[in-house]
């Protein structure tokens, strides 16, 4: 029943194109019109010319000739209606899927961030990608000829019954007994198919992941332990690709066995009706060649059984990020102060991510305009979430958040967004120049505001040793440039979008010292007038911080500047000092 729901909810795709897609079935029901008359209109002349002949009669040529012509004019009429119907169905079919494609587009960017953070990138692609592209060919391939199947069944029918009556309830009997098979075969592969879709995306999802990874895999030597996994996941995708194909291919023989039968009974029947006198030989050629229509539009049904099973299959997965819940949405939201001067407080702050356990509880502090804060503490303290919890990628389950007085849950999400910049330890560029990846922080700065966005990350110089220089193009995997090549140019982004409120996650921790000093130079620049939070691993680099949170699982166990805390002789100077001494060393 899911599966056809999916398949229903395709058709609202067509909706808009509803006007092409009546053409479509207006030249469809033409095609079958035109192929239903062909057999009638090439028995007239084999009728005449029997007839001419038991009567001792000359063969009547001029209505030969009259029936050859209605013959061509009939077989043209075939093909231009089958091929305008192809034509239009191809055009309906893409600016659906089109539209399905944006719709997914759109749906991604209300996503919460919890939906990536929990589910396989690589299955998330399979869906958006290999899904899509299977309800693509599968309405492209079998809507058309599913009607075209249904329409030349109904015709091929009818003519039977027009040529005799008796000999059309035999032969319509194959009809409900090959879709009795028809709907037992579809019941026992329909879970192949599902199985087969998701078999799909995880080995999508596996191989996204370790090809990723692919250096880290080759350095420690685990290319045998990767390809076991591969091996796992290809052996599951044979697993039910193969019994999906088997079981749905059983359909054809089966199906196509009732025509025979029904075949074999006409021919014998319809030879002494001929010999009796109660149909003519003309007739009797006809009513053969419209079992055959009956029995091919079935087979082609069968046939695209399984394109549709797996379409089906498909959809369901392409609607399940559909129907994925959203980001919430403010009825109203309150808009940004006319001058925003950075101010932030976290009162009573209680997060988790699963109900089971929280994370962070009852969190309090506040911070100037202006002022650098520093976030220091173990792995796993709360110092990303902290930050996920104030750019409004998760929800706060109690307490408050406010930017200069305004609670930021009150505000929309982009409004949000829009007041920060952020440089994280694992520097993202895209395939692109290094001017377009610089002006993804603003995409409609001017080459001088490039420029100056460089100078002030201190990647000016850098950029100009390049091949190129600006214009030397990024490729997909980032590895044209060094580390921390890549690190200043994020932070020459954060530079040309000018936020309020700056974010440096762990920015220095994967740099050598001399990086290192070079990158926090151009923090540093990047900092001045700004409300700045730092997620620090090397202690070292925050000693001027204004204020320094220390959290310890969610919670701030210690807050002040360097000197307050070392005075203090707490969990920042213990921290502080092991982290000295192994320098030292």
């Amino acid at each position: 029943m899911k599966s056809l729901n999916s398949l229903k909810r395709l058709s609202q795709y067509i909706k808009p194109y509803k006007i092409v897609f009546f053409l479509v079935m207006f030249f469809t029901l033409a095609t079958v019109a035109f192929n239903a008359a062909m057999p009638y209109v090439t028995g007239l002349p084999m009728t005449e010319i029997a007839h001419n002949i038991s009567q001792g009669e000359a063969i009547n040529f001029p209505y030969i000739r009259k029936t050859l012509v209605w013959l061509f004019i009939v077989g043209i009429g075939y093909a231009m209606s089958q091929l305008l119907s192809g034509v239009l169905i191809t055009n309906v079919v893409q600016s659906a899927m089109k539209d399905l494609r944006q719709d997914i587009d759109k749906k991604i960017n209300r996503l919460p961030v919890s939906y990536f953070d929990t589910n396989q990138q690589g299955d998330v692609l399979s869906r958006v990608t290999n899904d899509v592209d299977v309800v693509s060919g599968a309405m492209q391939q079998a809507l058309i000829g599913i009607v075209n199947a249904i329409l030349s069944i109904v015709m091929a029918v009818g003519m039977m019954f027009y040529i005799n009556t008796f000999m059309a309830l035999l032969a319509v009997i194959m009809i409900p007994a090959a879709l009795l098979i028809s709907r037992f075969i579809v019941s026992k592969s329909q879970n192949y198919f599902n199985s087969m879709q998701d078999a799909l995306g995880d080995m999508n999802g596996y191989v996204q992941e370790n090809m990723t990874g692919f250096n880290v895999l080759k350095v420690y030597g685990r290319e045998k332990q990767t390809l076991e996994g591969f091996k796992n996941a290809n052996h599951k995708l044979k697993y039910y690709g193969f019994r999906a194909a088997f079981v749905s291919g059983l359909m054809m023989p089966l199906v196509q066995m009732t025509a025979y039968l029904a075949y074999i009974v006409i021919a014998v029947l319809g030879s002494f009706y001929v010999i009796g006198g109660v149909i003519v030989v003309g007739q009797l050629q006809a009513f053969i060649q419209y079992i055959w229509q009956v029995s091919q539009p079935m087979g082609n049904i069968t046939q695209l059984s399984a394109v549709l099973q797996s379409a089906s299959a498909a959809s369901r997965r392409v609607f399940e990020i559909l129907d994925e819940p959203e980001e919430s949405v403010n009825k109203v939201d309150v808009p940004l102060p006319d001058k925003v001067e950075g101010d932030v407080i976290f009162e009573n702050v209680s997060f988790s991510y699963s109900p089971e356990k929280k994370l962070i509880e009852n969190l309090n502090f506040s911070v100037k305009a202006g002022q650098t804060v520093a976030v220091v503490g173990p792995t796993g303290a709360g110092k990303t979430t902290l930050i996920n919890l104030l750019m409004r990628f998760y929800e706060v389950d109690e307490g408050a958040i406010k930017i200069d007085g305004v609670n930021t849950k009150h505000m929309s999400r982009s409004d949000v967004r829009s007041l920060f910049g952020m440089v994280l330890q694992d520097a993202w560029l895209y395939e692109g120049t290094i001017a377009d990846n610089i002006r993804f922080g603003k995409l409609g700065a001017t080459d001088y505001e490039v420029v100056d966005a460089a100078t002030t990350a201190n990647v000016d110089h850098f950029i100009r040793t390049m091949p190129e220089g600006y214009e030397m193009v990024i490729n997909s995997e980032g590895d044209n440039v060094s580390l921390g090549q890549k690190q200043l140019m994020t932070i020459a982004r954060a530079v040309i979008s000018d936020p309020k409120i700056l974010i440096l996650d762990e920015a220095t921790s994967s740099v050598d010292t001399r990086l290192e000093a070079l990158i926090q130079k151009a923090m540093d620049k990047v900092m001045e007038g700004r409300t700045s939070f730092v997620i620090a691993h090397r202690l070292s680099t925050i000693r001027d911080a204004d204020l320094i949170l220390v959290m310890d699982q969610g919670s701030i166990i210690e807050q002040g500047n360097h000197e307050t805390l070392l005075a203090k002789d707490g969990f920042y100077a213990n921290l502080y000092n092991s982290q000295f001494s192994e320098e030292a060393e």
